[in-house]
């Protein structure tokens, strides 16, 4: 099983990232603290202090087409927030 699927590059993970040592994944919704904190370690090479993680539902989706009203969803997803310890990063564009 894939725990991380991607890590959350947004203006206020970043800003987290840079003052507190934080960073977001999204998260197989079947993975559990402990897993989340291994993959993580092991992935990245760096010490994971705590993990918190948040469930969202779908959402409700409507389109106005030429035939007519369309109603969906979206998926619905799992999102960690990863504190690491003093001294380590976790560099997501290493690699590009």
């Amino acid at each position: 099983m894939s725990v991380l699927i991607k890590p959350i590059i947004t203006e206020k993970m970043t800003a987290d990232s840079e003052l507190f040592n934080r960073y977001g994944f999204y998260v197989d919704p079947k993975a559990n603290k402990l897993q989340i904190k291994e993959a993580v370690e092991t992935a990245y090479g760096v010490t994971v202090e705590k993990v918190r993680t948040m469930n969202y539902g779908p959402e409700r989706k409507t389109r106005y087409t030429k035939t007519g009203i369309q109603h969906g969803k979206t998926n619905s997803r799992k999102k960690a927030v990863v504190d690491v310890a003093e001294g380590d990063i976790i560099d997501f564009y290493s690699n590009l």
